[in-house]
């Protein structure tokens, strides 16, 4: 099939990369992309649709096949106010599928159900922890992938994490619902790896283990951090580098640094994107949710090179430097200025100098 992509990583019509503004761009940007797309013959456009472009109604007039939902957690309320507008905008996308559409849900979130609540399209379920119309079950989770059992056929994945498994048993569903084979598909997701930026981990000379994760909400870091905790053996270090953005939700940042703090054995507090606020009051607001308990482990350094160079110098044989809320970036938004910033590149040039 030729397939065209709408990300917040990045924006491709079959081989060619386009890169990506936003997560679902404006209308205009939206529909050119659209017609591109048919001209160049595409089958099928599969589009990241944030509820910004749900509140926004950037993607008024489209006709949708189908829609999937993943997961819903504490984020974007600097735009939505509330988690209940948040929700609200969420749900409104399912709402006005058409009837000849699927409507895909991931049950085992709470929020899940609340998606098929007033939807007209054909309502479907995925899960790995109750009964759905699309189940998978974990076997085996560590750094070189997932072995998976789905609909009753075990396959390994190049993926990492209960939260690929979510997401490849996703891709799946989608794929079944418009028809496609049950073993072609299986065959075509065994052979994928994963997002740049999405759990992209490398192994240095010495051992060290560098993770680099776009996880920038408290619950997508503690995912992270716990399938961290899945697979490791016990005797590393989790070391774990970490910030907020500014301009953007605030209420996140004591709890990021808390979750952070939970799940590590050092926490490096640092910068990211602070855009037209001072980096150094973004971290002060994160040391509030450092607790007593947990100052030991928590230090803070504002440069996030510097920040990376020292966990780099700190880890040891066997440890594991998670580099966490930039992932696919390649930059540092500093008063309105779009600074060179590439975490994984910068993550392996310190590794590549540690004696």
């Amino acid at each position: 099939f030729d397939v065209g992509l709408i990300s917040t990583v990045q924006n491709q019509i079959n081989e060619e990369i386009i890169p990506a503004t936003h997560t679902t761009p404006n209308p205009i940007a939206l529909n050119a992309l659209l017609k591109q797309m048919v001209e160049e013959g595409c089958d099928y456009c599969f589009m990241e649709v944030s509820s910004h472009a749900v509140a926004q109604h950037r993607i008024s007039g489209l006709t949708f096949t189908g829609g999937v939902f993943s997961n819903i957690t504490h984020d974007h309320l600097d735009f939505h106010l509330t988690f209940d507008n948040y929700l609200k905008a969420k749900k409104g996308f399912f709402d006005t599928l058409p009837k000849s559409a699927f409507a895909l849900t991931n049950i085992d979130d709470k929020n899940g159900s609340v998606m098929l609540q007033n939807t007209n399209a054909h309502k479907k379920s995925y899960a790995l922890k109750q009964m759905a119309d699309f189940n998978a079950k974990i076997i085996e989770n560590k750094f070189s992938g997932l072995n998976l059992t789905i609909e009753q056929i075990d396959v390994f994945f190049k993926m990492v994490g209960s939260f690929n498994a979510y997401n490849l048993l996703a891709a799946y569903a989608t794929a079944i619902l418009l028809e496609q084979d049950k073993l072609k598909v299986l065959t075509i997701l065994s052979a994928l790896t994963g997002a740049e930026g999405r759990f992209d981990y490398t192994v240095s000379k010495h051992g060290i283990i560098g993770i680099v994760d776009y996880a920038h909400t408290p619950d997508a870091v503690q995912n992270v951090l716990s399938t961290i905790a899945n697979i490791r053996k016990g005797t590393e270090q989790v070391i774990t580098i970490i910030g907020c953005g500014g301009d953007r939700d605030r209420a996140k940042r004591p709890i990021m640094a808390k979750v952070a703090c939970d799940w590590s054995d050092k926490v490096i507090l640092t910068s990211d994107n602070p855009r037209t606020e001072d980096a150094k009051s973004i971290i002060e607001e994160m040391e509030k949710g450092v607790s007593p308990t947990n100052q030991r482990k928590a230090i803070s350094i504002l440069d996030r090179r510097e920040a990376i160079k020292t966990a780099c110098h700190i880890a040891k044989a066997g440890d594991i430097i998670l580099l966490a809320g930039k992932g696919h970036e390649k930059y540092q938004e500093v008063n309105g200025v779009r600074h060179h910033f590439d975490d994984k590149q910068v993550l392996m040039e310190q590794l590549n100098l540690i004696s």
